[in-house]
Formats: C-alpha cells, structure tokens, sequence
C-alpha cells in the first residue's frame, strides 16, 4: 500500500454525528483542506452536540455544509437523509459517548449506538445498491477491548472485552458493521481510537469538566485513588486519520489510531492545574487545592493505551500535535470561548458527577 497515492477522493460525505464534538472538529478540517468536498451532516442535536459548534461554517464555506437534522434511530429520516445528500462516503461519529451516562441510561446506549448503526448501514446498503466505489467509515473507541494490565498495547487483534454499557454497545455497533460487509458486501472500514481532547469537546470529559471547574472555583473530582490511567490524543490528529483511512486504505480495513500519552488521571489533572496556575493564577492558592476524591465509578477499567504501529507503517499517518502543544492550545481555546461553555453550563449541564449508583458524591469525567 502506497500511502502517497489515494485509492479513492470523497466528494459528497454523509458524516453522521457532526455537531458533537469530534464530528464538528472532523467537518472543520475537511471543509477547510478539501475544497472538492460537500458534506451533509446528520445530527439530532441533542445535549453534546449543537448549532453554536457549527457557528461561521455557511459563512466561511457557502454551499458546501448542508446540516440534516434527523436522529440515527429514524429510519425514514435517515433514508431521507439518502436521498438528499446522494453520499460516496458515510463516516459514523454518532454516539452516545459518555460512559457515566452509560450507567444512568444503559438502554438510551443500546438504542442509539446498536439500533442507530444498524438504520445506517442498512440505508447506505439500499442506496448504494453493490457499489464498489463508495466507503462506510465506523469510528469506535478502544474501551470494545476493555481492561488492560500494567503492560501491553491494545493491537488491532486485541479481543473484545468491553465492560460498561457504552463500550459493550460500541462494540456490537462494530460488529454489526463487519456482519453488513460479510453478508451484503457492503463496503465498510473502521478505527478505534483513544481518548480525545480539543476544543468543542462537552465539558463532561475530564478534561474540560477540570478546566470549566477550575475556573469556577469548583471542586476537581477524581474518581478513586486517581490511578486510571488513558492515552491522550489531540481531536484534529484523529480527524486526519480518519481522512487518511476513508482516501488510502482499501475497503476492510481497520486501524487503532493512539496517541501514546499515558497519563493517569491524577497526573492529568495536576498537570492541568499547574498550566492554569501560570496563565490564569488563583487569588489565593493553586488549582490543585481543589481535587477532590470521590468515589469509584462502577466497572472503571484500569488502563487504556493504544498501538498505532499499523496506521503509521501503512498509511504514512503521524500526529502534528505533541502533547505539550495540543494540551496548551486546549486549554488556550477553552479559555477564549468563555460564552460557549457558559451557555452549556446553563442550559445543558452544571458539572454534577453521572454514573454513581446511589447518587452520592458529585463530580464527573470521563476518564
């Protein structure tokens, strides 16, 4: 496989799940580095995702963002969705994603991330009738493989294992993309990513639930000891594999894209708090004074990392952003988008902790 050569040059994307977080960074970056590219984004709109994520994009690329608002699960808006937007390439961001959310709502999971992916795949089946030229994109996580030990990197061959709903229902959304490729023909490919940060990111990730805290003078919760430990990569360097994939490699491809930043969540939190202790100190004190322990989420897995030998050996694929730069220019952009993340705290979300069985401790983040 040449990675300088593209097998294929997508012209009219159906990217599902555009107005959330990764899916808004993922159409910013191809809107603005591929100017042949009309993409159609289907989104529900709810909670993680919104109208001010996709603020500027009719002004800055006229004709070529078109936004559908219909939800994975509706089949007749789907189908519809089909119709309008006549797609070569389908990439399927939507998710529901967080994990904490997962434990309140484990049905909500099943139904979005399983019945949702099912409805896609069989529109683009009908559309595409046996097309050969066209693409399927899944994006799942590398929580479908569970827990790992102090050692070892989770490989593309890595057996599925999930443990909380979210990740159990991303992992039969993965599978069902294989089955509809296996049985149709369908041609699909799909990656599995670490955990991401950037900016537009819902603050009930850990990172910018820490920084929104931080700033308002919030308690930092950590669940446990602080000793989970995940591999950080930055949204746009995902999102440029995510190209890199659906233009270089063949149908039948899957790739783990990692970012090789294994941080536990204490040190990560630590660090975030010295960063804003230097651009934005206290009146009194540090940010690290506000960590707070609380108690463990049920079924946290242990440790995440991630082999991406394989996207870089075969795709030429290599990250731009150094941790140290990436987690500057997060923090730089949450701290010049103050009226973006006030109205989320307002309307949408106040910082409470998710995913504690008997309610007890307040906190959150995904981690």
């Amino acid at each position: 496989m040449n990675p300088s050569v593209p097998l294929r040059r997508p012209a009219r994307l159906l990217v599902c799940g555009g107005a959330g977080f990764i899916g808004t960074n993922f159409i910013r970056l191809v809107l603005a580095e591929h100017p042949e590219t009309i993409i159609f984004n289907l989104d529900a709109l709810t909670y993680a995702g919104g109208l001010d994520n996709l603020a500027g994009l009719d002004e800055l690329h006229p004709g070529r963002h078109v936004l559908v608002r219909t939800d994975i699960r509706d089949r007749k808006g789907v189908a519809g969705a089909f119709a309008l937007a006549e797609p070569d390439t389908v990439v399927n961001f939507a998710a529901e994603s967080h994990v904490d959310r997962s434990i309140d709502d484990p049905i909500l999971f099943v139904e979005t991330n399983v019945l949702g992916t099912a409805v896609l795949l069989e529109a683009a089946r009908r559309a595409w009738g046996g097309r050969s030229d066209v693409r399927f994109h899944q994006v799942s996580t590398d929580e479908v493989y569970g827990s790992l030990g102090p050692d070892g990197l989770f490989r593309e061959d890595t057996p599925y294992d999930p443990s909380s709903p979210y990740s159990a229902s991303k992992a039969g959304a993965d599978h069902l993309v294989r089955a509809w490729s296996r049985t149709y023909g369908l041609p699909v490919s799909s990656s599995n990513c670490s955990n991401n940060y950037g900016p537009w990111q819902f603050p009930e990730k850990l990172i910018p639930l820490m920084l929104v805290n931080a700033l308002e003078e919030k308690p930092l919760p950590v669940y446990g000891e602080g000793g989970n430990i995940r591999d950080w990569l930055h949204v746009e360097d995902h999102c440029r594999a995510v190209w890199d994939i659906l233009t270089l490699a063949p149908a039948g491809s899957s790739y783990n894209i990692g970012g090789g930043n294994e941080w536990t969540n204490l040190e990560l939190v630590r660090l975030l708090c010295s960063r804003l202790d230097r651009l934005r100190p206290r009146r009194a004190g540090g940010y690290a004074d506000l960590i707070t322990f609380v108690a463990d989420r049920p079924g946290h897995d242990a440790r995440y990392a991630v082999d991406g030998s394989r996207l870089r050996r075969e795709l030429g694929w290599r990250p731009r952003f150094d941790f140290d730069r990436g987690l500057d220019c997060t923090i730089a952009w949450y701290l010049g988008h103050g009226d973006w993340l006030r109205a989320i705290r307002e309307k949408k979300y106040a910082g409470g902790r998710l995913g504690r069985l008997d309610r007890e401790a307040e906190g959150g983040g995904r981690g």
